[in-house]
């Protein structure tokens, strides 16, 4: 039986839970048939390799952060055929994120609404689940960490929270994203305003050269910004990750507005939503960055890919990469395949 086809039988089923519990049934269940060899009927893409940010890439197709924030499932993500993947967001310290509920489907556009809040078990524990996935053990690909603040953590501390996480994370990953663009912890987005644009990726660019020679590894760091941003903001952004020799940029997280949903049940939730109403709006922060930023940098483009077509208009916007996550919910596992099979050179 394809994966296109056995997503398809349980998919009801799925979507007959609450959203946050079908994706653990779902992650655990994956585990649970990785351990036992069950995940060899996915398809695995011909090779593809892209070089990005000094890195080999398998294929340019990757999971998004978000999907594994505690880096509990890594393997048996690895076996969908990514050419990467991206774990976290992981904050210094263990935290709940927000009330449940906090997430909601809404079918009928292709969407996802949430608002978890940077839920984890914290760095200690995100890393000793890296060192232990087989993944990181075989080298068997590219692995991305994902770092945040806590809730906590007032804002003018958040440059803290990510210096303490770099240094954790940084021997164990192929590159590391600084997220500061989700809108589900508190003033976390005003970190893309210029002046603490400046002050933040100075910081982390000291760090990184510290670490590197510490370490005698250079690992890339990827900053992800928001969509919800205006030609002026992408200016600013651009030429800070210049100025500060970033090595990447991740465009984009989820979406505040609610134009594409409003109407919908659920369509009023707060939080972040992803899915296809994002498509666009980061379309559009991916075409800004391109012509701000040339080949200087690389982007990867993540949000609201449902296809391989969808993968290719990424590609034409600009983007090296590009990341799936609410699609995964959507269309299941064959999208990582379709997307690999129509971005082949």
């Amino acid at each position: 039986m394809s994966a296109k086809l056995l997503y398809s039988l349980a998919r009801p089923a799925l979507f007959s839970f609450d959203a946050e519990e079908a994706h653990h049934l779902t992650l655990s269940g994956m585990k649970r048939a990785h351990s036992l060899g069950l995940t060899n009927i996915f398809c695995k893409p011909k090779a593809d390799p892209r070089q990005v940010m000094g890195l080999n890439f398998a294929n340019p197709v990757g999971l998004a952060a978000g999907l594994d924030k505690d880096g509990t499932y890594i393997d048996a993500l690895a076996a969908l055929g990514f050419g990467f993947i991206e774990i976290g967001t992981v904050t210094p310290r263990a935290q709940p994120g927000n009330p449940k509920p906090r997430m909601f489907r809404l079918p009928q556009a292709q969407a996802i609404i949430n608002r978890m809040g940077f839920n984890n078990g914290g760095v200690d524990a995100f890393v000793a689940n890296v060192q232990a996935s087989k993944f990181y053990q075989n080298k068997e690909g590219i692995i991305g960490l994902n770092i945040g603040k806590n809730a906590d953590t007032p804002i003018e501390r958040a440059v803290d929270d990510y210096l303490l996480c770099l240094d954790k994370v940084y021997p164990y990953a192929s590159y590391v994203t600084v997220n500061i663009s989700s809108p589900n912890t508190k003033n976390l987005r005003q970190l893309q305003g210029a002046s603490e644009l400046d002050a933040l990726l100075s910081q982390l660019k000291e760090a990184q050269s510290r670490l590197a020679d510490t370490h005698k590894r250079y690992v890339p760091i990827a900053l992800k910004i928001a969509p919800d941003i205006d030609g002026e903001q992408i200016k600013e952004i651009a030429g800070a990750l210049l100025r500060h020799k970033i090595d990447g940029v991740i465009a984009t997280n989820t979406t505040i507005t609610r134009d594409a949903v409003k109407d919908m049940q659920h369509g009023e939730e707060a939080g972040g939503l992803s899915g296809a109403p994002v498509f666009e709006l980061s379309n559009a922060v991916v075409r800004g960055l391109k012509a701000e930023l040339g080949n200087a940098l690389p982007i990867i483009g993540v949000g609201g890919i449902l296809s391989g077509a969808d993968a290719q208009a990424k590609i034409d916007a600009g983007a090296a990469l590009v990341q799936l996550y609410s699609g995964l919910i959507y269309r299941g596992p064959a999208l990582v395949s379709e997307c690999t099979v129509a971005l082949h050179k």
